[in-house]
């Protein structure tokens, strides 16, 4: 009689799955048990850079972006280069990238370790960083859950084709975001994030200095804006680093007032003043601008659609002892 033990094993089975099921679910308490404190050591720390370094909100979110659009949400961002292994990092996009995020990362791993050591995850650090910076510089709460995986490759040659640039024409842009589940609303919302933040002369260059022959500077552009930025960047060729911020009047709050300097012709990215163009994003660019809380709403709501973006799980991935290196060696 061989249907007990068949019973038995079914049984087993349904459990294993049924615990692999729970053990793989993404959830806002997450580290309640096994790393209790993992919220205040981050508020802490957070508050303490931000205070010190107030690009720190905006350099975040770019890298939670960049490290999202890329494969999903693994991290794969964080890893820094050696003689073995280029990462993303390294990707021309990638190179201006303000350094106070991965210096935010890393202080808060290294608590993190002290305190529960191979428990918390670099990619849920990123996530929650970028989601209380946010929120420290004025804008909406969301939900992070938390569980994911840390990424095993960071690989510099697929950066190029799913990121969003400077010159990127709107049709590539809506094909881009919808090619990884978003409508143009979520994108319109998503790129409000440069409400925060600034852009380096070299990104917006071409639309200051000899845009045409019969003009010197986009007509798209404000007058007195451009003229203003055309005085700032005169000298970027020789100070690469030279930048102007995104948002001209609240520039290290997160409001609504990036889409009403759209309207404006304050818009400092090509890509960013098409939207207030474009029949297809124009909408909710002026929807925006009118209600603030249609806007936070929305950003809300596609964040955290963005976080959980081809999340790694239990064995697809691991939890890194440093987020800037692999815990195996590639070679």
């Amino acid at each position: 009689m061989a249907f007990p033990n068949l019973v038995l094993l079914f049984k087993l089975f349904s459990f294993l799955l049924l615990f692999r099921s729970t053990q793989s679910k993404l959830s806002a308490d997450y580290y309640n048990k096994t790393c209790p404190k993992f919220q205040n050591i981050m508020q802490t720390i957070l508050a303490e850079k931000q205070l010190s370094a107030p690009t720190t909100a905006a350099a975040t979110l770019r890298v939670f972006f960049h490290d999202c659009f890329v494969n999903g949400c693994d991290s794969s961002m964080l890893i820094a280069s050696n003689a073995f292994n280029k990462s993303e990092r390294d990707a021309n996009v990638n190179l201006s990238v303000a350094g106070d995020a991965f210096d935010l990362i890393t202080r808060v791993k290294t608590a993190l370790e002290l305190e529960c050591p191979g428990v918390v995850s670099c990619s849920d650090i990123l996530a929650v960083s970028a989601r209380d910076l946010v929120v420290m510089v004025g804008g909406p709460f969301y939900e992070v859950v938390l569980g994911r995986k840390d990424s095993r490759e960071s690989n510099p040659s697929i950066v190029d084709k799913n990121l969003p640039k400077a010159l990127t024409p709107m049709n590539e842009l809506l094909s881009l975001f919808s090619s990884k589940g978003f409508s143009a609303e979520e994108m319109v919302a998503l790129v409000g994030a440069h409400t925060i933040g600034f852009s380096h002369c070299k990104e917006f260059a071409y639309r200051i200095f000899n845009f045409s022959k019969t003009s010197e500077f986009d007509p798209a552009y404000n007058p007195v804006f451009a003229q203003g930025l055309r005085k700032l960047c005169a000298n970027y060729t020789k100070s690469p680093a030279m930048s102007a911020f995104n948002d001209v009047y609240t520039p290290g709050k997160f409001d609504n007032m990036y889409y009403k300097n759209l309207q404006k012709g304050l818009g400092l990215l090509s890509s960013d003043q098409a939207m207030v163009i474009d029949n297809r994003t124009k909408p909710f660019v002026d929807r925006f601008a009118a209600n603030e809380t249609a806007f936070f709403d929305m950003f809300a709501r596609s964040m955290e659609k963005l976080s959980v973006y081809k999340v790694k799980e239990n064995n697809d991935g691991d939890v890194r002892r440093r987020c800037d290196q692999f815990n195996t060696l590639l070679v």
